[in-house]
Formats: C-alpha cells, structure tokens, sequence
C-alpha cells in the first residue's frame, strides 16, 4: 500500500503516533514495539514539528517519512542500514521539495518542475541524496494547484515502477488515492471512480473483477463525494455532508461491519442491548437501499458500498485507511479508529480488533480536537490541538 500521507489544516497543534513500532517507525525514542497509546512525536524531536500544521507525515511499512513545509524530509525507522535511525534531508540547491509519496523502497518528491524517485535503502545516514535518485520525470507545466500530489499533470505518480501513468483529461481529475491495488479517483464534480484489483470488493462495483481502467462507482453516482482513502483491499469515502460509505474486504473488521473475528456472542449482546442503531453500534445500509441487515450478520466482502451510520448522526470530515484498519475524524474533532489493533493501531490503549468504530479516549479525555488522521500499515499518525 503507498501511503499519500495527509498535511494538516492551518492551524498550529502536535502530531501524535501509535501501533506498529518495532523499527522505531511509529515514536522514535520508544523501545517497545507496540505503541498502545497515542505518543507525541515532538518529544523525541523527530518527524513534523510541534505546532507546524504545514507539516505532513508518509508512513511506510519499517519507516515514516515527514515533509515540512520548509522543504525539507525527515526519515525515522530503518533506514541508512539500521532500525531506530533517522535521517534529515535539508532543502537541495536552495529548491523546496513540494510534497512527498512514500512506499517501502521508494520515496517520491515533488518540486516546481520535476518529480523524482529516491531508492530509500541507499540512502545515507548523513542525508546525502546523491546516487539514490534513480528516476526523473521533468514537468512540462505547472502543476494545477487545486489538485493533490499524486496527481501530474497528464497522470499520476505510483510508487511502483514505471512509476508514472497516464489518465485522460476527460476525468478531470482532483484527488487520488493509492490503495495496496487499487486506485480512487475524485473529480471535480466530485465523482468517484475506481479501478485495479478488485478481488475483495475493494473497487465498489458489486463483483470482484479487475478494472484496466477508471470507471464510475455507480452505487455512489450523483452523491456528491468530499473525501476519499484506499487501503490494502478495502475503501472508504465520505460526502459532503459528512456520511461514510465503505467496500471491500473485511477480514478483521476494517469496514466496520460484522465480521466473524469477533464473537457472535459480542454481536447478539450489542444487538440486544443497543440495537443496530444504538450508541456504539452502527447501522449497515447500501448506499442506495437502506438498511441490509443486522450486527448478526457476518461480512468478508463487501462489494458495494455500504452506508455507516455512526451513533448520534456524527459527521465524517477527515478518512484514512491502513492495511486493515481504518480511522475517521469528526467534525467536532473526535477521533473514531476500527479494524485490526493488534499493534496497538487504534489507540484504545490495548491490542485489542473492533469491527465496531470506537472513540479515541485519549484525545478527548486530554483536551484535544483532532484535525486530521493518516494511517500507516500497522499505525497511525494524528494531527490534534487543544481545547475542544
């Protein structure tokens, strides 16, 4: 999975890390392989800097890349040869790198008129970058400032090689998100498209067959789409009115809907004491038919795109998927996490699965309003401030 990472609202705050922390990937200066509960990163002095909301985090499977928005990228985890490393890389030929797309071997940079390919393992532990630039695409034209990296102009940018693919300007494209096979696509009349693998229902077309190319989820055409996430095998998106809709695989609960991991006892307990809709207990329903069931009802593979109905009519406003979880913010700035934890990867302070989304405690409980969320493999990264 390539993660796009996220860059946070304008305003000042701290970002937070927890899960998966075996190479020092998560909070650098922590020895434990699991960060159970929300750690800050500016206590180690590593990644983002406290209180600068320009700054952005890209996390991989053994590292996690930080952009700020100086220019300047910040490696921690294995790298240069070793777990626990951290690597600075300050501005190039006094040029600022504009943003970054980071997988587990490649790091790709973004500057005003080219984008280039790093090879991460070779780079050095004094930051030179020399030698590990295997590839460069020159660009021909500015860059539309009302669309996000990794979208070019004429395509987009992979983390795999040839690390660079065309799309037709018919599309109009606006937003991408890369999952571990599978591509969305937001317009700019906020239409979703999908397309790759879709062996796990992950393309939201109702089957399990592969798309060559970009084709419209019709299940959520004419809805309005305001944010999108990819994860490994699922997806998940949100409206303009803050309304969640996810697909595809839900082995450990990553969508939020019932999955056989969890006890069936855990699920007719919920079912009786709050209802399919009550507090803590999200109603299923398609995106165009109301309700399909209830918690009872075991999912693997969910093929078309399914509403969540969070308890108290939450609204959605920030999404990010990792290998099998998932994470949502509010539009209060509360932070829910579900899906797989058994690194630690949704906060709650235990290694612990939920196909149930739960309330972050940590940040309310703290005083803290959640601005956005970016989820790694087997972690995840937040951006919050206080006072909510």
């Amino acid at each position: 999975m390539a993660a796009t990472g996220a860059a946070a609202p304008s305003t000042s705050g701290r970002w937070f890390g927890f899960g998966f922390n075996r190479f020092g990937q998560t909070v650098p200066g922590v020895a434990a392989d699991r960060v159970l509960e929300p750690g800050q990163l500016a206590a180690c002095g590593s990644g983002p800097r406290p209180g600068h909301s320009k700054d952005k985090v890209c996390p991989a499977w053994s590292h996690s890349a930080g952009w700020r928005g100086d220019g300047s990228i910040h490696f921690w985890g294995f790298v240069a040869d070793g777990p626990r490393h951290q690597i600075y890389i300050n501005n190039r030929d006094q040029q600022r790198c504009r943003d970054i797309l980071t997988s587990e071997k490649y790091l790709l940079t973004l500057w005003q008129d080219r984008v280039e390919c790093w090879d991460v393992p070779s780079l050095c532990p004094t930051g030179d970058t020399m030698g590990s630039v295997i590839w460069t695409k020159h660009l021909q034209e500015e860059e539309n400032p009302n669309t996000a990296f990794p979208l070019i102009p004429g395509g987009y940018i992979t983390t795999t090689p040839p690390f660079y693919k065309p799309l037709s300007p018919r599309l109009q494209a606006r937003r991408l998100a890369l999952g571990g096979e599978h591509a969305l696509l937001l317009t700019f009349d906020w239409t979703l498209y999908s397309w790759g693998s879709g062996r796990h229902g992950q393309l939201g077309h109702g089957s399990v067959e592969d798309e060559a190319e970009p084709r419209v989820v019709e299940a959520l055409h004419g809805l309005a789409m305001a944010e999108i996430a990819a994860g490994t095998w699922h997806s998940i998106c949100t409206n303009a009115s803050g309304d969640v809709y996810v697909w595809g695989w839900n082995e450990s609960g990553q969508l939020g809907l019932p999955t056989k991991l969890q006890s069936g006892e855990e699920h007719q307990q919920l079912s009786l004491q709050t209802g399919p809709s009550g507090e803590g207990s999200p109603a299923l329903k398609d995106a165009g038919e109301g309700n399909i069931g209830n918690v009872n009802v075991f999912i693997s593979i969910q093929a078309f795109p399914a509403l969540l109905d969070f308890p108290g009519e939450l609204e959605m406003c920030k999404v990010s998927c990792g290998s099998r979880h998932t994470a949502a913010v509010t539009r209060c700035g509360k932070l829910y996490t579900w899906g797989w934890g058994n690194y630690g990867q949704l906060g709650h302070g235990q290694t612990d699965s939920s196909d149930v989304p739960r309330l972050v405690e940590y940040f309310t409980e703290n005083h803290l309003r959640v601005m956005d969320v970016v989820c790694g493999p087997w972690n995840t990264f937040v951006f919050a401030q206080g006072g909510i």
